[in-house]
């Protein structure tokens, strides 16, 4: 049956339904990027096998770096894209293949050669740090399910083993289950959104017939020690049958390992048919144990830091809005006997906008600020949309690469225009500081990364940036992001500077001794912005270090905006203040007031390594956690600093423009 084509306004009309109904629900539930793979009964399902993984040491491991069975074709590397690859995932072809709907038990895989002294040590070194062997099935994690205290808590993927009594038990056999769903032509269409769409999925099995397709919505696993006969299997091939008959009791262990011992591998498989449709067959990984959003802890936060910041803002809107029509109200003469008798904001007007000390760093810092800035509220944006969803591996960091690139002419103008109206629109230098914008933040970066890189090469971790993947880094950095810097700068250099609404006086004015250090009110102004991040930032440490799936972009893009409010209130706050202290110097103190949140931020991580990260083993693993750390934070004091920075330069450039002073 044919469906009638929608036209413009019906599309357009389901956009904004869909952009309402998962920027408001807050899930950042994913659009289905793909359409539905449909499997015949009888065709082959290849499972993938991702890195080895452990939130003991942090570093991964090939999966073949262990004595596992390989594939009969030899090992493959599956597509890949930079952002997978940056990961540290690294997707192979696995051994393991079924066939769909059709129940499989006693498969034998393989017998390795007896374990050499070298594999033996490994592979306890391995039980020993936890390690997580991880499988993908039609690009679903397996996941495992154990019982604690009545409790049923999911996992991704199964241990490579366990140890009990000081012995070692390695897990020789897996059961699978996979989770299937009827193929339905018509529901897929209406799923997908659009008579496009529909006409993209494949044609499946007609209306009615015996033998319908399905999806794969789910992927389980138990993993199982199991002692085989290794004898008896010794002109067995893969995929025969074992045998004997095979009970898979997780509760039991029976193959300790030993050395020169040969090891053999056995599976079994079952379907079962399932009501989870293909939009939803992620919901398990979503709703992991341990990564459920606490919504209405943080709706509270949200709310008490936005009443806060909202009375600060009040408040201080009155404040000035009655200074400044009180000193209207004044005549000349008035104004004058005001001035000689009054201190405040006032008394600085000939030294505000004198240049502050090092003007190109802070230029370049804001620029790239921008950058990163524009970067996250693009890269939040379009995954709490469902474009970058944790079911497109990879496709968040390929994004915030592309983005970040793209920005960086946003990143030259903003410096080269900020640099031209603190030079009063001298052009001179102008190029300069393009080109040390587009090398300030990638260098620190790259000299960060490259460092972790070679610790993770020296451990021949898979999460080491490959020699061939730098060289491309470094190719988009000078070839792409480079120019476009450059060409920011050169439209900024072209565009008229802002001009100063009152003249700089030669002579500096003398600033009244204070009574507190100015520089200790400024690193306390970052707790406010802190605490709209905090509580979010311990579900974003738990997806990046404790391997839990991250997906609630829409809240994060909501704590994001907010945050960027309050750090520009918390910074027009603290230069009104000194300002009024007849303090001039508020360039660099109104971008460390709202970036001095990076400080907290970083004593958060420190705190959460020993807390909550007791078991991470070895200063390989801490180095690691500290510098990419260091790396974040960095990003977010130049992003906060920035929105600090820019919101009191427009403060202060409206402030004196609102009064004329002689």
């Amino acid at each position: 049956m044919n469906r009638p084509k929608m036209d413009c306004s019906d599309r357009f009309r389901l956009w904004v339904l869909t952009f309402c109904v998962l920027f408001l629900s807050g899930n950042g539930f994913y659009l289905p990027g793909s359409y539905p793979h449909k499997h015949d009964i009888g065709s082959e399902l290849l499972v993938k096998v991702n890195s080895l993984t452990s939130i003991d040491t942090e570093i991964p491991f090939s999966y073949y770096s262990l004595p596992f069975c390989q594939p009969e074709g030899g090992v493959k590397d599956s597509a890949e894209n930079l952002g997978e690859l940056l990961m540290g995932d690294r997707i192979e072809n696995s051994p393991y293949k079924f066939k769909m709907y059709t129940n499989e038990s006693e498969i034998f895989l393989c017998r390795l050669d007896p374990l050499s002294a070298d594999q033996f040590k490994l592979l306890k070194k391995r039980i020993d740090e936890m390690y997580q062997v991880n499988l993908i099935l039609d690009n679903l994690p397996a996941i495992r399910f154990t019982k604690k205290e009545g409790y049923f808590l999911r996992w991704t993927g199964y241990p490579v083993g366990i140890k009990i009594q000081d012995v070692y038990y390695l897990f020789n056999h897996l059961k699978f289950n996979v989770l299937v769903h009827k193929y339905e032509e018509t529901n897929v269409a209406r799923v997908m959104g659009t008579g496009d769409a529909a006409e993209m999925i494949p044609a499946g099995g007609k209306s009615g017939s015996d033998e319908p397709g399905y999806m794969v919505v789910g992927f389980e696993v138990i993993p199982c020690s199991i002692m085989h006969n290794a004898d008896s299997v010794k002109k067995l091939k893969m995929y025969g049958k074992y045998p004997s008959p095979i009970k898979c009791d997780p509760s039991t262990v029976a193959m300790p390992i030993k050395e020169g011992q040969p090891i053999v591998f056995t599976y079994e498989v079952t379907f079962e048919e399932s009501d989870i449709k293909w939009p939803s067959r992620w919901d398990a990984y979503l709703k992991m144990e341990g990564a459920k959003v606490h919504w209405f802890s943080i709706l509270n936060s949200l709310m008490v830091i936005t009443f806060l910041a909202g009375i600060v803002l009040v408040i201080f809107l009155r404040t000035v809005r009655r200074d400044l029509t009180r000193y209207e109200e004044l005549d000349k003469e008035a104004q004058a006997q005001m001035n000689e008798e009054l201190s405040g904001w006032k008394l600085v007007v000939g030294d505000v906008f004198r240049a502050p000390s090092s003007p190109a760093l802070l230029c370049v810092m804001i620029g790239d600020g921008v950058q990163i800035l524009g970067m996250a509220v693009v890269t939040i944006l379009f995954a709490a949309l469902g474009f970058m969803s944790p079911a497109s591996r990879g496709t968040l960091i390929t994004g915030m690469l592309f983005f970040y690139m793209i920005l960086g002419v946003a990143a030259g103008y903003v410096a080269v225009r900020l640099w031209r109206t603190i030079g009063c629109g001298d052009h001179k230098g102008w190029a300069s500081v393009s080109w040390k914008v587009a090398c300030f933040f990638p260098g620190i970066a790259f000299l960060i990364l490259t460092t972790l890189n070679f610790l993770l090469w020296g451990s021949q971790s898979t999460g080491a940036i490959p020699f061939s993947l730098f060289v491309i880094l470094i190719l988009l950095w000078f070839c792409i992001s480079v120019p476009l810097t450059l060409i920011g700068g050169y439209f900024g250099a072209r565009a008229p500077h802002i001009e100063y609404p009152v003249r700089t006086n030669q002579i500096p004015r003398e600033i009244p001794a204070q009574k507190y250090p100015s520089w200790l009110l400024v690193l306390g102004a970052g707790t406010l912005p802190f605490g709209t991040l905090f509580i979010e930032l311990f579900f974003i440490m738990s997806s990046l270090w404790m391997g839990r799936v991250y997906y609630v972009f829409g809240f994060l893009f909501v704590v994001l905006i907010l945050l960027v409010v309050v750090c520009a209130e918390v910074s027009l706050v603290l230069t009104y203040m000194h300002l009024c202290v007849e303090d001039w110097k508020w360039w660099w103190k109104s971008f460390f007031a709202s970036g001095s949140v990076a400080i907290y931020v970083f004593l958060y991580s420190i705190n959460y390594l020993i807390f909550d990260l007791k078991s991470l083993s070895g200063p390989v693993s801490a180095t690691l956690y500290l510098g990419y750390s260091l790396f974040m934070v960095l990003a977010i004091m130049l992003a906060t600093g920035t929105v600090g920075f820019l919101s009191s330069f427009w403060f202060v450039y409206y402030l004196f423009s609102s009064v004329k002073l002689d």
